[in-house]
């Protein structure tokens, strides 16, 4: 079978299906080709969607627990695996089921299959059963997105061994569980396992969670973990792992080595690979670079002027939101418009409890830059909502150039973090000024407010934060 369109995008994950979507919806012929019946990719497949919905159940466990502290008392819950991975499979079902009737509506020619190129302008698609498809285009969008990492020391073929997507298939609450990696996967996957039951020890070769992110909003994050996880080792390796009749048995080496242990379970998050092998890139000019990933320029565009890539596959950070709005800036592009993939503050949330959100400048990334900023912090326990939600434990920070008041970057650890942070990314991307957002009358009783008493601090005029004039 063959097709001839002005756009084909090979991957279906948000960056695809977004690039697809916009080319469609610009009135250029589109294809969209990706090896599930519908698309979502990854994210909604097996990664952002099945993870947040297990977050929550987690969550509700959490709370119904705490709600003792305020005179509400659950029982002990009931954990029913198979009904609850069967509740994340309905959310996903939903969503990707949806996507391909959006895809539908547009008039994409949705082609199921493993893309490769034969020449820049040609793709051929070997579906999983029946005859290959040929598709002509006129430019083609890569979006193929990423995969787990693994270690080599790792027994893959146990399945007792997991990788996120294995981690979220639920098919069982292990007793115990060790999670190689203290990043955002690590510490959300061990969050849903602990309070379904298992006892999670986390292992991490760095001195802290999640490297990269600011101290003292991953600190918040550390001290309430250690109440959940058995254990958290810092500054400490996996050496081996060998599989006994009765678990993994693993032996460490660091800082903090135990003697060796035997876990019912062992998953790996130790970051991703982007997917650029195995789609005949030889066959075109596109260059990939020594990591894996694509080079493209600030239009998305590669060595191959018919070519585009987006996403995972055309580098850090490996973000959903990230790839959605590279994927629209490339169709864009092949549709003659003037724009380039230029923004000043990509968003990054960890789902952990609490969750920690930042954007623009950090306060590491200032140090390491040896860049003056004025930080300015309004603590979550003088946070009136905060109080009534029994969750005091957040901060709220805001970055800004000290000549000019710009702000330049704004973290948030605490209950609902992801849902504060737009309000930071859209004050970098306006060049407002934390006055700007002092002046800006936020509801109260909300989370909300804890940024607009985070710029009022920056002046030191915080209406519930008191610091004396030096």
């Amino acid at each position: 079978m063959e097709i001839k369109v002005q756009v084909a995008v090979v991957g279906g994950g948000p960056g695809g299906y977004a690039a697809a979507f916009m080319a469609a919806d610009l009135g250029l012929s589109t294809a969209l080709i990706d090896v599930e019946s519908n698309p979502g990719g990854v994210c909604l497949y097996r990664g952002c969607i099945p993870s947040k919905a297990l977050l929550h159940a987690a969550k509700v466990v959490s709370e119904a627990r705490e709600a003792e502290a305020f005179g509400v008392t659950f029982g002990a819950p009931k954990i029913d695996a198979a009904k609850l991975s069967a509740w994340k499979d309905g959310v996903v079902g939903k969503l990707t089921g949806g996507l391909g009737q959006l895809s539908k509506q547009r008039k994409i020619q949705y082609v199921q299959g493993r893309g490769v190129f034969v020449d820049p302008g040609t793709i051929m698609v070997n579906p999983k059963t029946g005859s290959p498809h040929k598709v002509e285009c006129e430019h083609a969008i890569i979006a193929t997105g990423s995969r787990p990492a693994t270690l080599p020391f790792l027994p893959l073929e146990s399945p007792r061994v997991w990788n996120s997507t294995s981690a979220l298939e639920l098919k069982s609450v292990p007793p115990s569980l060790l999670v190689i990696g203290g990043g955002y996967i690590g510490l959300e996957l061990g969050t849903v396992y602990a309070e379904l039951g298992s006892k999670v020890t986390v292992v991490e070769m760095m001195p802290g969670l999640l490297p990269g992110a600011d101290r003292d909003l991953v600190g918040l994050v550390q001290r309430r973990v250690q109440t959940r996880f058995d254990k958290i080792l810092l500054e400490t390796k996996v050496a081996s792992v060998k599989e006994d009749p009765g678990g993994l048995r693993v032996r460490f080496d660091g800082k903090s080595a135990p003697q060796e242990q035997v876990f019912d379970a062992v998953l790996a998050s130790v970051g991703r690979k982007p997917n650029s092998s195995g789609l005949g890139l030889e066959s075109t000019k596109v260059k990939v670079d020594a990591k894996g990933f694509i080079e493209v320029d600030a239009r998305r565009r590669t060595a191959e002027p018919r070519i585009f890539a987006i996403g995972d596959v055309a580098g850090e950070p490996m973000l959903a939101h990230k790839a959605s709005h590279e994927g629209r800036v490339a169709a864009e592009v092949i549709a003659g418009k003037n724009v380039a993939f230029e923004p000043r503050a990509i968003p990054a949330v960890v789902f952990t409890d609490p969750e920690i959100a930042w954007c623009g400048l950090t306060e590491t990334q200032a140090a390491a830059e040896n860049k003056p900023v004025k930080v300015s912090r309004f603590p979550w326990a003088a946070s009136g909502r905060a109080l009534t939600l029994g969750r005091t434990d957040g901060v709220t920070k805001v970055l800004c150039d000290p000549e000019t008041g710009r702000v330049l970057g704004v973290g948030i650890a605490g209950h609902g973090a992801g849902e504060l942070i737009s309000e930071g990314v859209l004050a970098i991307e306006m060049g407002a000024r934390a006055e700007d957002l002092a002046l800006s009358i936020h509801p109260h009783p909300t989370q909300s407010e804890t940024l607009m008493e985070a710029a009022e601090a920056v002046e030191g005029f915080s209406t519930h934060l008191y610091r004396p004039k030096r």
